[in-house]
């Protein structure tokens, strides 16, 4: 479960700001939407959901970026470019993280808590990726830093700090236990600039086991959809050795609620082509034999959208993960994503503390019968400095001029600016000129 997400200097937020899904204090209402977890008899509780409002150009992507930059980080080790340069992931290139408008190199940082198997892991990294689109930087990790339950396991800066292990002892190595004197001359010997402590010299001399657990919460549990338009499969749905047609029980049923043109939807996999694709099935009702269509040229953008998506929704529910999305809501009818958030919201199916996290600029989820105010979040750009802000309609308050009541008509008080994260836009004098200038030839 997903608790804090810190970012400092990632493209348009330039000073820290902290994403947060703990449940605010003083907070009432929906709270069949709180996520209990209790790590060393401390109940702990976490947001189910939450929605980021702004208009364009705010920021809203560059916070789910900067969590998909971290994850390829943890995941790869280390901060170099991705091998994958065309890849739209938000890690490809390092190089185009800094702000824009820095004249002088200034580090990077994040920094990421979140609870798994009963314990409350907390990782930093503070990087020097020099300035923007400066690809010859030397780059190079400037502190690191990894908790347990609020002690400190280890800290790397200019000197490496290995804390107090007792409490991760029953996933430390054997070569720990048997021999704490000798091997912090080994971690030290093991530090490379680009290169992560914590999957590298930690993971090798102090404990495989804890290492496995936060890599494997990233890659399986920590799910995001960089970009509305690239979203991908996660999974492989059929033998990649022969060719097959597979059509996944659930996902199909979600599918023919959602509507679909031909009679069912299924993953082909060839020789030719081992990744799993998307096709269109139709029943031949004279010979009973199936015809197989790529929906990409027969089905709607928002059923395939919804289609690749789903499966993700499916493991979030069973797994605990956490799904983060942009643009959520693109293509895809209110009523199905109504849908899937009541799913994240219901205490009887959510059972393992899956979160739901999107972005969008659809104002019918500003309701304050569907999320609390905790939940809902806005990015605001500021008009001559271009950074960005990030906060949450508690932020607000109660009292005041501009204090956020409960049962408060929230779209109607967005949409006269109550909250900011909005902007009037009106295109009549581009074309008022351009009329004019015709009628003068």
């Amino acid at each position: 479960m997903l608790l804090e997400f810190k970012m400092e200097n990632y493209k348009s937020f330039l000073e820290k700001v902290t994403f947060s899904m703990v449940a605010a204090p003083k907070q009432s209402g929906l709270d069949y939407s709180l996520l209990k977890e209790k790590v060393k008899g401390k109940l702990v509780k976490g947001l189910s959901s939450s929605v980021i409002y702004g208009p364009n150009a705010a920021g809203k992507t560059n916070i789910i970026g900067a969590i998909d930059v971290l994850r390829a980080i943890i995941i790869r080790g280390n901060i170099r470019n991705s091998e994958e340069r065309n890849s739209p992931n938000a890690a490809a290139a390092l190089e185009l993280i800094p702000n824009n408008s820095l004249t002088k190199a200034r580090p990077v940082k994040f920094s990421i808590s979140f609870i798994e198997k009963k314990m409350q892991i907390e990782y930093e990294l503070s990087m020097n990726l020099g300035k923007f689109l400066e690809e010859e930087c030397c780059r190079e990790i400037r502190e690191e830093r990894l908790s347990v339950n609020g002690e400190d396991i280890f800290t790397r800066s200019e000197n490496l700090t290995i804390g107090n292990l007792k409490g991760i002892e029953n996933y430390l190595s054997d070569i720990t236990n048997q021999n704490k004197e000798n091997v912090m001359g080994i971690a030290k010997n093991s530090l490379n600039k680009d290169e992560l402590f914590l999957t590298n010299g930690f993971k090798l001399i102090f404990s495989q086991k804890l290492v496995k657990l936060i890599v494997d919460w990233f890659t399986d549990k920590c799910m995001v959809i960089y970009r509305a338009d690239t979203i991908q499969l996660i999974k492989r749905f059929a033998d990649p050795k022969k060719k097959a047609v597979y059509v996944e029980r659930t996902t199909n049923q979600a599918a023919e609620l959602f509507g679909i043109n031909s009679n069912a939807v299924g993953y082909v996999v060839s020789d030719d082509e081992p990744e799993a694709k998307l096709y269109s099935i139709f029943k031949n009702t004279e010979n009973e034999k199936n015809t197989a269509i790529v929906s990409e040229i027969f089905e709607s953008y928002g059923t395939i959208r919804f289609i690749n998506m789903f499966p993700l929704v499916i493991k979030a529910i069973m797994t605990g993960g956490t799904l983060i999305v942009d643009e959520f809501d693109a293509s895809i009818h209110p009523m199905a994503l109504m849908s899937i958030i009541n799913i994240f919201h219901n205490d009887d199916i959510n059972i393992h503390h899956a979160q739901l996290i999107f972005n969008t600029h659809n104002p019918i989820f500003l309701n304050s019968n569907l999320f609390r105010r905790d939940e809902i979040k806005f990015v605001e750009r500021d008009d001559e400095d271009h950074y960005s802000t990030l906060y949450s309609l508690a932020s607000f308050g109660t009292t005041g001029e501009k204090g956020v009541r409960k049962h408060e008509d929230y779209m109607g008080k967005y949409f006269i600016s109550q909250y900011g994260a909005i902007k009037d836009i009106d295109f009549t004098p581009i074309f008022e000129q351009l009329l004019g200038d015709e009628r003068e030839v």
